[in-house]
């Protein structure tokens, strides 16, 4: 059994933190989202792995390399126009003689949905079967394609009917299991009205065909990271299962309570306060007096200053964020500064949902509490203050003083003009 993630997209509703990186590898639980699949599949046995990629291939291929630091062995296969998921999947064409399984990199999935997926076409009673599709119990049947099932079998898959046409509940969830035949089916697959080649109008050519497609319902955990803010949900999730690990040195007069992976070469120093679950990678420098609260995530090479507190925020590497600043509910880029006394708020006035701008709309988060985004390389000045949902692009200088209420533009200056009243205090001065 082989495997195939697919990661070559954009992630443009991630932006601006998609603007130096693939989306699959953004970090999440102390990961980039895509690894936590290769080590699913390599835990349920699979060790060939080609993934499909596209946008900044180079950052996915400098991370893996031919995976062996991974325990897998990795190729790497190009798509050059994202034209739809059955395109991808023929672009790894030459890399797979066997049966195998297809992930989108963005859905994190466990061991155990993969296992079930094998088990399942390996109990398979015909021979006439050559996939086996995940489903999941869905709401909305409208926003998923939705499958019509006699027993185990798949008869028919729709394409996002409406909720009072859907012949059922069960939602493709984008995992699959195929046999090679599959690429004869995606040689027929035409253009659909999205200007995609839909592997799901490919699984139904096979049905027509005459091939045998099975339905797996899956209860196993997965999730779909198509967002900023739900980046930190799934981080929370992680954090949550994540083992007690100390490799680095934790000085005297420092309080922990909970769950704390703390990296080699790491130290956090004296009067720092701990409430896990708390990730802290290597070479890291926290504190004195750094309040770290649950599920904040630190990623490598990260110095956090004096009086400092970050709560459920995810610090990705090579970030500093210096003294008696306050970060609440962001995910930070990497190379990032944070000038001292710079707060990023996580809570409106009216205590209503946080907005936030996706692919040029305003969108409700659904969250009470997020603060900010900052792509790579953001520079804080001292003093900066920063809206709730704001987010500033890569590479951008924020002045001293200001207070950031809407999202910033990559590679942008931002200063704030005020005029200064200078007067003499000299009284003699005055009197002559």
């Amino acid at each position: 059994m082989k495997a195939i993630i697919l990661t070559a997209g954009e992630g443009t509703r991630m932006r601006p933190l998609t603007t130096t990186r693939p989306k699959t590898m953004l970090i999440t639980g102390g990961k980039p989202l895509i690894q936590y699949n290769i080590e699913s599949l390599r835990d349920a046995g699979i060790k060939d792995i080609t993934l499909v990629v596209g946008y900044k291939k180079e950052v996915l291929e400098e991370y893996f390399g031919d995976g062996s630091q991974f325990g897998v062995n990795i190729n790497y296969a190009m798509q050059t126009s994202q034209l739809g998921t059955a395109n991808a999947i023929s672009s790894a064409k030459e890399y797979i003689d066997e049966s195998f399984i297809v992930l989108n990199g963005d859905i994190i999935v466990s061991y155990d949905l993969i296992r079930n997926l094998i088990e399942k076409y390996a109990t398979r009673t015909s021979n006439n079967v050559k996939s086996v599709l995940t489903l999941i119990s869905v709401d909305d049947p409208s926003n998923y394609g939705i499958v019509s099932m006699v027993n185990d079998k798949i008869t028919q898959i729709i394409e996002k009917p409406d909720k009072d046409e859907a012949p059922s509940n069960l939602a493709n969830a984008g995992i699959y299991l195929f046999s090679p035949e599959i690429f004869d089916a995606i040689d027929k697959t035409e253009l659909s009205s999205r200007g995609e080649y839909e592997i799901t109008d490919s699984l139904q050519i096979e049905l027509e065909e005459g091939w045998e497609i099975l339905g797996l319902i899956s209860n196993e955990p997965w999730m779909d990271v198509g967002r900023p803010w739900e980046l930190l949900k799934s981080n929370a999730d992680f954090l949550g299962k994540m083992d007690e690990s100390i490799e680095g040195e934790i000085e005297e007069n420092v309080t922990i309570h909970g769950s704390l992976h703390l990296g080699k070469n790491s130290i956090i120093r004296s009067g720092c306060y701990i409430e896990g679950p708390v990730f802290i990678g290597d070479n890291c420098d926290v504190g004195p007096n750094t309040y770290l609260r649950p599920n904040a995530c630190l990623c490598n090479d990260v110095n956090v200053g004096n009086a400092v507190e970050i709560k459920n925020s995810i610090i990705m590497d090579g970030t500093n964020v210096n003294h008696l600043s306050y970060v609440g509910d962001s995910v930070i880029g990497v190379n990032c500064n944070l000038g001292a006394g710079t707060n990023l708020a996580n809570l409106r006035f009216d205590d209503e949902h946080v907005q936030v701008s996706v692919k040029g709309e305003r969108v409700d988060s659904g969250l009470r509490k997020l603060g900010a985004i900052f792509g790579d390389g953001v520079k804080t000045g001292i003093n900066t203050s920063v809206n709730p949902g704001v987010k500033i692009g890569d590479n951008s200088f924020i002045n001293a003083g200001c207070v950031i209420y809407r999202d910033i533009d990559s590679h942008s200056l931002v200063s704030t003009h005020t005029n200064l009243i200078v007067k003499s205090a000299d009284k003699k001065k005055k009197e002559k």
